[in-house]
């Protein structure tokens, strides 16, 4: 029996390798995790004529030598491949050429695409491929994953790759005699696109256009996650799905263990979607009608922002802040995210290369990054005493950020990564492709998160049954009024945050709550635990041993903080 060739695609961030992938593979995609690692790649089916393959979208990288997990994984799926196809960025062959003189020498047949050929014209490049094939002595193909221009013939010359005998002793020296063969350079003026890539990089107009940025972002999100929960999601959950849970109840008369697990407990004698917490009402509720619109909307407009180029510039713009607390600058987009959804701000993580980075951002945005229906509801309760008392939350807020951020970079062992990476130019996203990538990462959630939501549910379901948390909140009692000086009524308020944290500051209007208290209460709510669904997705992201190490951070900093402000206040 034949063995099925394994195809990889490498090359360096941003030349178009996820295009060129979609354009070979079509809708039939793996996302999968590498053994023993969070870093994630694409792998789908190539068939022309009788030749089969699995293609591998590996994750970019600028060299063989890695100094970073995502290059690492690269590098391990070099050594498993039968083909590989280095795609390149034409528009940059210098930088690009490094890594491919590098897979020219590990002996693995070959075959070189010149990516974003399109663009090559607009920016004044002339490349000989037939020249630049006679020098490499393997194929080289021009495409367009864009417009989808060359993809045909790569199709059939990845199989005439071959190993090279090309041999580069000085690889930069190689590198300018390819340049000066194979390559000529024309003028040219610079496009719209150009100059607003070199405005939103410099500091002065950069962070400007980050913020216009941000606020475009967060408010698509927003409305793309309000508008699918307001019209589609409630409604089907209200319109059929109760229907069908009354039946049930009905069935099993209201009691019973069976009744507990599936509905849950009534409220006000009625099946309450947040409340009830059980598998068929809370269980599928949460993570689909609650966070799953959000989960869409967001990894719409990161998929945009990513097709377009945008991201490095921002990352790069905040590396200066980022580096103080031990982060790279790409760690803002998890804590951007996270102000919409914590639950996209908790997959975001997995962006980062380091252990130590992804457990200092996942504590941090657990802690002090609240999401937009939180903060709506502080806002909502707290502006009614006045706008000075909502500044004040959210000042402390940044400032526990701060300080956290600064304590844990100088207690983990390692050091803040520097940022590496090339800046590339703006480009239109096909929407095709990004509607593909939105598809593939929404399945990954569902497949990742709704069992362990469940579970969760599950986990709950039963403390209440058995009485557990009605004696946690006795037991909390005490220390509630004594220490933060809040009413023993608001530890249900505790209790429903590790499911929904905007309801749970909601539960505290009715009250009849100092402003003080209001304060404390709204800043504690914000900094313990992080809703189930997130702590869910952490977890996953974390593993349970630094999950573990995470909770006990926010245990102390909620108990910390609280008593502090009930003292100061």
């Amino acid at each position: 029996m034949t063995k099925t060739k394994r195809i990889l695609l490498i090359g360096n961030p941003n030349v178009g390798k996820s295009t060129i992938f979609s354009r070979l593979t079509g809708a039939k995609v793996i996302v999968s995790n590498y053994p023993g690692t969070t870093v994630e790649y694409y792998q789908g089916y190539f068939k022309l004529e009788d030749k089969e393959a699995i293609i591998i979208d590996a994750p970019g990288i600028y060299n063989l030598e890695p100094s970073s997990k995502a290059e690492e994984v690269a590098k391990e799926l070099i050594d498993g491949a039968d083909i590989i196809v280095n795609v390149m960025d034409a528009t940059n062959l210098e930088r690009n050429l490094y890594l491919t003189l590098q897979l020219l020498e590990t002996n693995k047949p070959i075959v070189v695409v010149l990516n974003i050929w399109d663009e090559t014209k607009h920016k004044g490049i002339e490349i000989d491929c037939q020249k630049m094939e006679e020098i490499l002595k393997v194929p080289v193909v021009a495409t367009s994953g864009i417009s989808g221009e060359g993809i045909r013939k790569l199709a059939f010359r990845i199989w005439e790759a071959k190993t090279s005998s090309f041999v580069a002793e000085d690889k930069w020296k190689s590198i300018g005699f390819i340049l000066q063969n194979v390559q000529k350079l024309y003028h040219k003026h610079h496009t719209l696109l150009e100059i607003l890539g070199e405005v939103s990089i410099r500091p002065l107009t950069g962070f400007f256009i980050a913020a216009v940025v941000i606020f475009i972002s967060f408010t698509l999100v927003r409305f793309i996650g309000e508008n699918l929960i307001s019209y589609i999601f409630d409604p089907f959950f209200n319109k059929v799905w109760l229907p069908l849970l009354v039946k049930i109840d009905s069935l099993l008369k209201g009691g019973g263990i069976l009744h507990s697990i599936l509905i849950g407990h009534l409220i006000g004698g009625e099946v309450d979607f947040v409340q009830s917490f059980g598998l068929l009402s809370t269980g599928l509720y949460v993570p689909l009608a609650m966070v799953l619109p959000y989960i869409i909307g967001f990894y719409l407009v990161l998929g945009f922002w990513e097709d377009f180029g945008y991201l490095p510039r921002l990352a790069v713009l905040m590396d200066n802040f980022m580096h103080r607390l031990g982060l790279h600058g790409y760690s803002i987009f998890p804590f951007i995210l996270g102000l919409g959804c914590n639950v996209p701000g908790a997959m975001a993580t997995r962006l980062l290369a380091s252990r130590r980075e992804k457990f200092i951002t996942a504590t941090l945005m657990a802690i002090a990054v609240p999401c937009m229906a939180q903060i709506a509801m502080i806002v909502g309760l707290l502006g009614k005493r006045g706008g000075q008392y909502v500044f004040l939350v959210f000042f402390i807020l940044l400032l526990i950020f701060i300080i956290k951020g600064l304590i844990l970079n100088k207690l983990m062992p390692g050091h803040s990564p520097e940022i590496l990476m090339e800046v590339p130019p703006y480009r239109l996203p096909r929407w095709d492709v990004t509607l593909k990538k939105l598809w593939m990462r929404m399945s990954g959630f569902l497949k990742e998160a709704l069992p362990l939501v469940l579970l969760g549910v599950i986990a709950v379901n039963l403390l209440y049954s058995l009485g557990i948390i009605k004696a946690i909140a006795s037991l909390l009692s005490p220390f509630l009024v004594k220490i933060w000086g809040l009413p023993k009524e608001s530890v249900a308020a505790l209790i429903i945050g590790f499911l929904r944290k905007d309801v749970a500051v909601g539960m505290l209007g009715p009250l009849g709550l100092t402003t003080k208290q209001l304060i404390v209460g709204s800043v504690i709510l914000a900094i313990y635990f992080p809703c189930i669904a997130t702590f869910v997705v952490l977890t996953k992201e974390l593993g349970w041993r630094d999950m573990l190490k995470s909770v006990i951070i926010m245990i102390f900093v909620t108990f910390s903080v609280g008593a502090l402000l009930n003292l100061i206040l």
